[in-house]
């Protein structure tokens, strides 16, 4: 009897069946490849100029200091309102929203299919500058200047200049403007309850800044070095009731009245 005829182009050689291979003609080809053209064209129309995918609103998110609203985020923002999402420049925004001088950091994303979604970060007073003019400029832990109000703000200490006369004598070498950073530094590092109570941060000189709490309380700072730990000796202190703590040699700490 004859043997079974083996179609050797319909097995592996594993015996498995191969699978069927699918051939296009050229003609197929060119079809084929217009129809995908077809597709990237309107998908990129209709996500790079048409209205489908516009902006329709700003989400704005991250403020809870009450000082700065989402219409003075959404004016930095700029029009963007009715412009497809996609040609939104998202770098060209957080430079705008960035450039607002409450505003520390921001945050600018895409959110499909219509919304612009801007994250805030506000600043945040350390200390209040108290100006010639009688002005308080707030200032953050970095130095940085972001508002200019008739009042100083509730729980930061205002810096005041009261330069001895020999501070006087050498502003030649250590200006006002230092003098100023020097105490911002100290507020920076003020414990959050401590702060709290902070009335006048004094600059009587470089090395003799003077902290006066609101219940009349003194802390003699010294200079801005080694906040850090003048900040941890003034918290275990303030555990003993005195009228003036002497944080200025952190190391030998003095508690009297």
């Amino acid at each position: 009897m004859a043997d079974v005829p083996v179609l050797d182009d319909l097995l592996e050689e594993d015996g498995q069946e191969r699978a069927p291979r699918l051939r296009l003609s050229r003609r197929g080809v060119v079809v084929v490849g217009v129809l995908a053209a077809l597709v990237a064209g309107t998908l990129g129309w209709l996500v790079f100029l048409s209205s489908a995918l516009d902006v329709r609103t700003v989400a704005v998110q991250g403020l809870d200091s009450g000082h700065l609203s989402e219409d003075e985020v959404r004016r930095a923002v700029g029009a963007e309102q009715d412009r497809p999402l996609a040609r939104v420049d998202l770098a060209a925004v957080e430079r705008r929203v960035a450039a607002v001088p409450r505003v520390a950091g921001v945050e600018v994303w895409r959110g499909w299919p219509h919304t612009l979604r801007v994250k805030v970060t506000e600043r945040r007073a350390v200390a209040a500058i108290h100006t010639e003019q009688g002005r308080f400029v707030q200032v953050d832990a970095g130095g940085k200047e972001f508002a200019d109000e008739a009042q100083p703000p509730d729980g930061v200490p205002v810096v005041e200049l009261q330069l001895s006369q020999q501070a006087n004598e050498a502003l030649g070498v250590i200006d006002r403007p230092a003098l100023v950073r020097a105490a911002v530094v100290v507020a920076a590092g003020l414990p959050a309850d401590v702060a709290k109570r902070a009335g006048a941060l004094q600059v009587h000189s470089w090395d003799d800044i003077r902290l006066q709490l609101r219940d009349g309380v003194t802390v003699r700072w010294g200079s801005q070095d080694r906040t850090p730990r003048k900040a941890a000796v003034l918290t275990a202190l303030l555990g003993r009731k005195a009228a003036n703590y002497d944080v200025s040699a952190p190391d030998a700490p003095a508690v009297s009245g």
